[in-house]
């Protein structure tokens, strides 16, 4: 078979095109793979539950009649431990789960504030 003298040149330039369209893509063009595509929506998906069953934590949290009690011992524990007391508060357990969630209770954790010292009732005498 006897093939155009342009056919040669003309195929080495589209592989190196798509080669270079290739690079350019994945670097700077923001393409990505099926399984980086997959493992990035199911973290958006958790963080987003996550989310979304805060507010479940904090009004378990508001409601409990050892509110107080709680929170001193979460208060008293080392601050890589918190989260372990707010889990054995039973504050990040769900409706319908049968046992706490970590990153529940880390964002419940970070919204309740526990670092900020408990309200103190304000001076009340005039100044003058």
């Amino acid at each position: 078979m006897n093939a155009p003298e342009w056919l040669k040149p003309g195929l080495c330039g589209a592989v190196t095109g798509a080669v270079l369209a290739g690079f350019v893509g994945f670097t700077w063009g923001g393409w990505v793979t099926g399984g980086t595509s997959n493992d990035r929506a199911i973290a958006m998906a958790r963080n987003n539950v996550v989310t979304a069953l805060v507010p479940v934590c904090l009004d378990m949290a508001r409601t409990d009649a050892e509110l107080d009690a709680k929170l001193a011992a979460i208060r008293a524990v080392a601050t890589f431990r918190q989260r372990d007391a707010l889990m054995e508060a039973g504050w990040a357990t769900v409706p319908g789960a049968e046992t706490p969630d970590r990153d529940i209770a880390q964002a419940c954790l970070a919204a309740l504030d526990v670092d900020k010292s408990p309200e103190r009732p304000e001076n009340t005498i005039n100044e003058g």
